[in-house]
């Protein structure tokens, strides 16, 4: 056990567990510095050789991304080396070069300043994203943009190499480039000022099996080189320079965890089968045609959601009917029999395609805003190449499709008709498809949930999106800081709403799944399947806590937990109900 000397008092910090695991070592501060940036005119006679040098920058740039990559699959895999194929799109990307090059031809300042201005206006968009997936985007151009930049500015990059022996990083990010060149045998664990839970420093500590938390804030300034760190990647907490009794505590919490991990792996293996002998589908969700294999591996039943949108926004256009096919056919393909649930766009607002703005406007509050199904009824164009490229994938698998952001039966009655259209379109082309697909409604407005009698006649199945349920019931935006703590998965009127929604549509055969988080989320689920809710989606890792559970529980002991939630009049008193229900039975200390 280490002597932390006695004038470094022990300091918590709370941040977001992103890889699970829990390390002990001394901290390897990196702190990377922005490329500092010259801005002078160029003078008229050197103006092509301006361009011509902003050009050679890019290829070069391009031919050290392409070595990382190959470097990267050698030493971690090929599925860890798909990360820089969006580095690599980002240097492909016209509309950012075309920018830079327009700004430099109006303003004939250095191609240097012309291009930290125009990324940086990319990186601003992105970053003010709620979707944490899309929100990475911005650390992709970020780092691609520094290492143009060092390339143009004739400077050598900086790189995780100094990691001599075992440590703990702690940085304020860490890029893909600064993650492919980390020591496997040498890092600890993973800690960011910044980030999110998917963020690339989090795969590649995932693929690592080391522990990370991100979101720590400013702990980069607090913290010197060689402190020693205690990283909790299971409660995302980070304790610097611990006691001896917490050294001692956190001995004994690994062992109990690496002890619990087994068992949860080992429960992946067997059927989601309650106690008392039911059945309880879990699901997978995915945002790209490569997480077929994560499916698999966590012994999904298929997919409850399929975010399509991420195709939309990984390219600087909108892509074809036939792109979208070969996407969707991929997963069909790769998954059948098992079901795949492919929801339509929710594009727009926050999600709106640098290339496409206009279609979008501009909007001061795009969550309640033009998106997902009330984009899709206007530009139709866009939306029946999206239906087609369903219908035909429905082919190669068992597909079925849903509308987002459903607020009533008029938008059901409107897409279904686009989507009989495309039938036609498509019989006419000789094209095979499945007539009988099954089509379904996302329930994430409060009006859909209580119109559920009259949607039922106008799909088969209804998805629960809680994220945004939970929002517009409790009218809280979850990520404002000053009122997040207000967002309650155990809110008395969340409850409420899904037993009069399940209630509704049991009694019209229509069977009511979950998408959002709180399908994932252990301490939820005996709540939701003693309310009736028929499967749960989530991101495929927390499939194996889920399918413990349920395999420790009763139906009976849920149906009487959720009668008993029912009664309550807090979101505390529910959420401590749920709470000790899931430590009773998954033997938590």
């Amino acid at each position: 056990m280490p002597e932390i000397p006695g004038d470094r008092p022990e300091v918590l910090v709370q941040g977001i567990a992103a890889s699970q695991g829990i390390a002990f070592g001394q901290v390897f501060l990196y702190l990377q510095n922005e490329v500092e940036v010259p801005d002078y005119v160029v003078e008229p006679d050197k103006r092509a050789a301006e361009v011509a040098r902003f050009e050679q920058a890019l290829l070069q740039t391009r031919q050290e991304i392409s070595g990382i990559q190959s470097e990267v699959e050698k030493n971690l895999g090929p599925d860890e080396a798909r990360i820089f194929d969006a580095h690599l799109m980002v240097l492909e990307d016209q509309a950012l070069i075309g920018e830079t090059v327009r700004a430099f031809e109006s303003t004939h300042h250095n191609i240097e300043t012309c291009f930290s201005r125009i990324s940086g206006k990319y990186i601003k968009a992105f970053d003010e994203i709620d979707d944490e997936y899309l929100r990475e985007r911005a650390s992709d151009i970020r780092d691609v943009a520094q290492r143009v930049l060092r390339n143009l500015l004739g400077q050598s990059a900086r790189n995780l190499s100094q990691l001599a022996d075992k440590r703990i990083i702690l940085a304020h990010d860490i890029t893909p480039s600064d993650s492919a060149g980390i020591d496997r045998s040498q890092a600890l664990g993973v800690v960011t000022d910044s980030g999110s839970k998917t963020s690339h420093a989090v795969i590649v500590a995932r693929s690592m099996k080391i522990p990370a938390v991100v979101g720590v804030r400013d702990l980069t300034q607090r913290v010197q080189d060689g402190d020693w760190m205690i990283v909790d990647g299971y409660d995302g907490v980070v304790i610097v320079n611990p006691s001896e009794s917490t050294q001692f505590r956190y001995g004994q919490i690994r062992r109990a965890k690496d002890t619990l991990q087994a068992r949860l792996m080992e429960a992946n293996r067997r059927p989601a089968v309650t106690l008392d002998g039911v059945a309880v589908k879990l699901m997978a969700n995915i945002e790209k045609a490569d997480e077929v294999a994560l499916v698999k591996e966590y012994s999904a039943e298929g997919v409850g959601l399929y975010r399509t949108e991420f195709l939309y926004l990984s390219e600087d256009k909108m892509p074809s009917e036939q792109a979208q096919f070969d996407a969707y056919r991929a997963i069909a393909a790769g998954l059948a029999p098992q079901p795949v649930v492919i929801r339509t766009l929710d594009l727009g607002g926050d999600k709106a395609m640098a290339s496409s703005a206009h279609l979008f406007g501009e909007e001061e509050n795009p969550f309640m805003g033009f998106r997902a199904i009330r984009f899709c009824l206007e530009h139709t164009d866009i939306f029946k190449d999206q239906l087609r490229a369903i219908l035909r994938a429905s082919a190669h698998g068992q597909v079925q499709v849903m509308y987002p952001m459903i607020s009533g039966s008029e938008e059901m009655a409107k897409a279904n008709a686009l989507l009989a259209e495309c039938k036609v379109e498509l019989r006419a082309r000789g094209e095979k498809f499945d007539g009988n697909l099954a089509v379904g409604a996302m329930i994430e407005i409060p009006s859909a949930a209580t119109t559920a009698d009259i949607l039922a006649n106008h799909c088969s199945f209804f998805s629960v999106g809680t994220n945004d349920l939970i929002q517009y019931l409790l009218a809280i935006d979850r990520v404002n800081d000053r009122i997040a703590h207000l967002y309650e998965p155990s809110h008395p009127a969340v409850i409420r709403t899904l037993r009069q929604l399940i209630d509704v549509a049991h009694a019209r055969n229509i069977p009511v799944g979950v998408c959002g988080e709180m399908a994932g989320d252990p301490v939820f689920v005996p709540l939701l399947l003693g309310l009736g809710i028929d499967s749960l989606s989530m991101t495929p890792p927390l499939i194996p806590a889920v399918r413990y559970l349920v395999r420790a529980m009763t139906m009976t002991d849920a149906k009487a937990l959720a009668a008993e939630a029912l009664t309550l009049i807090s979101a505390k008193e529910i959420y401590a109900k749920c709470d000790a229900f899931y430590r009773a039975r998954i033997k938590v200390d």
